[in-house]
């Protein structure tokens, strides 16, 4: 099982990027997928039959003006496009973003999502050349800006790294360590989001040494064995999320920096079974807690855990 971002049927084919010619036959016989960037990211979806959500595509004739970004090719050989611009009205569809839908899509669709508000984010942002500060065009189908003078640039990704921390116990009695980030706010009833620890890799140092160091800074805990599990996208703006999982000794003291984490816990899978079900109350606090939302990695970590063994 793939974390949800991580799906994809998508070619890129990347070798018609620099063919114009190729490109213009191809949007007229392509699809668009329309992205408003500007409202968080938010594009089209239909409810499906099963609790499955599809993405709505629209033929390039219908698409609105925009900066076309191509994004690859459908399975049957249908190029894909996408435009950051005002969603189309009158369907009988809603606008979401790709935190809110990305688990509920299949992965055509997921691929797809999740390359456009990749690309769109960057394009958003680069309208500039953060070298020289000239305007910037776009060029290669959208996967590259060219200044004035010739400098080009191209996306960016940001390595990320988010653990799941657990004691190594099998059954019901493992526990894993979650925390509560400083600036989430509590939801409308009350709910406090409890989820894994995460941190940018800084320059010149190893995701697994960013994962030491990061849960040393935020929780004051040292880790016993760190492993890799998966990564996945998160355009928010443009992460790469390495997913990793990690034991330590639950006996250890929490020191908690609290500009990041102002309240962690280690939870039994019994818990973390109520969480999933929205009916778990911390028995202390009577605070009722939550899990991120299923189109993240942390979501996907915690399921990984609780199958490592049986309950």
């Amino acid at each position: 099982m793939a974390p949800p971002l991580a799906r994809t049927t998508l070619d890129r084919a990347a070798h018609h990027r620099r063919d114009a010619a190729w490109l213009a036959s191809a949007w007229e016989r392509g699809l668009v997928l329309v992205v408003d960037v500007a409202k968080g990211g938010r594009a089209l979806v239909t409810e499906q039959p099963g609790g499955g959500a599809a993405l709505v595509l629209v033929p390039a004739t219908d698409a609105p003006a925009g900066e076309r970004l191509f994004l690859g090719l459908d399975l049957d050989g249908t190029p894909l496009f996408t435009v950051d611009a005002p969603l189309p009205t009158g369907r009988a569809a809603r606008a979401v973003t790709l935190r809110e839908i990305g688990h509920r899509l299949d992965d055509r669709d997921a691929g797809i999502f999740t390359a456009a508000a990749a690309l769109g984010n960057w394009h958003a942002t680069h309208v500039y050349s953060p070298r020289s500060g000239q305007p910037t065009t776009v060029i290669e189908g959208g996967w590259s800006r060219v200044d004035p003078e010739g400098r080009q640039m191209w996306p960016r990704t940001d390595p990320a790294m988010i653990v799941l921390i657990h004691d190594g116990v099998a059954g019901p009695a493992g526990r894993c360590l979650l925390g509560h980030n400083s600036a989430w706010p509590d939801g409308p009833d009350g709910m406090r989001r409890f989820s894994c620890l995460a941190g940018y890799v800084e320059p010149g140092e190893s995701a697994e040494a960013a994962v030491a160091r990061e849960v040393a800074e935020e929780v004051g805990i040292r880790l016993s064995s760190v492993r890799y599990e998966a990564s996945q996208s998160w355009p928010y703006p443009g992460s790469l999320m390495l997913g990793f999982s990690a034991v330590a000794d639950r006996d250890q003291e929490l020191t908690l920096d609290p500009e990041e984490i102002d309240e962690a816990h280690w939870f039994s899978r019994r818990d973390i079974t109520q969480m999933i079900a929205g009916n778990y109350i911390e028995p202390q606090s009577g605070i009722a807690m939550s899990l991120p939302m299923r189109s993240s990695i942390a979501f996907y970590l915690v399921e990984r855990w609780m199958g490592d063994f049986p309950r």
